[in-house]
C-alpha cells in the first residue's frame, strides 16, 4: 500500500502534507503519469487557498507555491496556458498579502468593491460591487498582476450605499 497509493487523488490538502522528499516524489510521480487533471487539480487546490487565505496562511501558500515549482519546473508540459503559471500565482499571493497586511482586522468589516478601469482607452469601467472584504481581496489579488499600461486597480470600502432597483412593471 504505502504513501503512494493514499495519493491517487492529488489534492492539495495531500500536497501541503507531504511528509519528506520519498512521499514528495511519489505525488511527483503521481500526478506526472495522470497528466493535465491530477495537475488541474494540484492547481485549483492552491488557487482555492489563496482565495480563502486569511493572513496567517500566507506562508504556507508560498511555501506551497515553491514546493510545487520545485516538482513540476515544467507547467507548459501539462498545457500551453500554464507556462508561466508559477509566476502568476506567486503574484496574486504577493498582492493579496499586501491587502491583507495593509488593512487591519478591524477596518474589514462592511461592503467592499473592486474597480478597474484605463482612462487612457475607450473601454467600460469594471465594477464588482456588493463583496466582503476577503472575496475583494482575492478579486485585487488575481487582477492586479494582470494590469497593463495605463490600468488602474481600486479596492474601496463602501461606507454608504444608495441602491434603487427600476420598476419591474414599466
Amino acid at each position: 500500500m504505502g504513501v503512494h497509493n493514499c495519493m491517487v487523488n492529488n489534492t492539495y490538502a495531500d500536497f501541503k502534507m507531504l511528509p519528506n522528499a520519498e512521499a514528495e516524489a511519489a505525488f511527483q510521480s503521481d500526478v506526472l503519469s495522470e497528466g493535465y487533471s491530477a495537475f488541474r487539480r494540484l492547481l485549483d487546490g492552491i488557487t482555492e487557498a489563496i482565495k480563502t487565505a486569511a493572513d496567517a496562511d500566507i506562508a504556507g501558500i508560498e511555501h506551497s507555491i515553491a514546493k510545487a515549482s520545485r516538482l513540476f519546473p515544467e507547467p507548459v508540459n501539462f498545457s500551453p496556458s500554464w507556462a508561466c503559471i508559477w509566476s502568476e500565482l506567486e503574484a496574486t499571493v504577493a498582492a493579496k498579502k499586501h491587502v491583507l497586511s495593509s488593512i487591519s482586522h478591524s477596518d474589514r468589516t462592511g461592503e467592499w468593491q473592486v474597480i478597474m478601469d484605463n482612462p487612457q482607452v475607450v473601454q467600460e469601467v469594471v465594477c464588482y460591487p456588493g463583496l466582503d472584504f476577503h472575496d475583494a481581496a482575492y478579486l485585487y489579488a488575481y487582477f492586479r498582476p494582470q494590469l497593463e499600461k495605463s490600468e488602474y486597480i481600486r479596492l474601496q470600502k463602501i461606507q454608504t450605499v444608495i441602491q434603487e432597483i427600476g420598476n419591474l412593471n414599466k
